[in-house]
């Protein structure tokens, strides 16, 4: 993979994937979070509907876009030292 001038390694399109799907896992997890806090407060039933799906979404939302986050980072670094490296 060619370089740009600058010496940095050019930015892959599954990169800005991973990554903004990480950065929308991040805000979907607040936006069900503040719809819990609301929806309690105006005495909705928890139980019932969409809630248990929004509920679970709020724990394990943002440990998905970690691992999202953490595969970028990891590719990354790989891509940058076989950069390094020349070959």
């Amino acid at each position: 993979m060619s370089t740009n001038p600058a010496g940095d390694v050019p930015v892959r399109r599954v990169d800005r994937i991973l990554a903004f799907m990480s950065l929308g896992l991040l805000v979907l997890s607040i936006v069900s979070f503040f719809a819990i806090m609301i929806a309690s407060a105006a005495g909705a039933d928890m139980s019932t509907g969409v809630w248990p799906l929004v509920g679970v979404l709020v724990y394990i939302a943002p440990l998905v876009a970690f691992a999202l986050l953490l595969a970028v980072l990891i590719m990354s670094f790989v891509r940058r030292a076989r950069a390094n490296r020349g070959g």
